[in-house]
């Protein structure tokens, strides 16, 4: 029979917070080959457009957010299970605040260190840079 293997177990509690992008407050745990990450967004908060290779599951568990993935928009709300496929364009709002359970697969390398992913950060500049063009 083979030999127990190690299963990590989080404390949410216990993982030290980090703001992403302006309103997305996250906690992260990492298993051999997933991210997980407790978002807190505030009401407001934009999720700018972007694509990434990890499939990515979204779990509302509390408030309102509006996601629009490859062209399609949808209001999340409590209890609503979300995946978006590798590689879909996605973006989104929060209409109150939230909370969300994201999981990624494969392992999201760029969560695993301080600061912001830089896909995350580009994509940011890119959309504040259109609205200034609008302005």
């Amino acid at each position: 029979m083979d030999q127990a293997r190690a299963v990590p177990i989080f404390d949410w509690e216990k993982l030290e917070p980090r703001t992403i992008i302006p309103g997305f407050e996250g906690r992260f745990a990492h298993s051999a080959t997933m991210t997980f990450v407790l978002w807190h967004i505030a009401k407001g908060a934009r999720l700018p457009e972007h694509r990434h290779i990890h499939e990515q599951v979204v779990h509302q568990l509390e408030g309102k957010f509006e996601i629009t993935v490859e062209g399609s928009t949808f209001c999340s709300l409590p209890g609503m299970v979300m995946a978006i496929p590798s590689n879909a364009l996605h973006s989104g709002r929060a209409l109150t605040d939230c909370r969300i359970l994201d999981v990624f697969y494969p392992i999201r390398e760029d969560y695993r260190f301080e600061g912001g992913p830089v896909l995350l950060s580009g994509a940011l500049d890119a959309e504040e840079g259109k609205l200034a063009g609008r302005a």
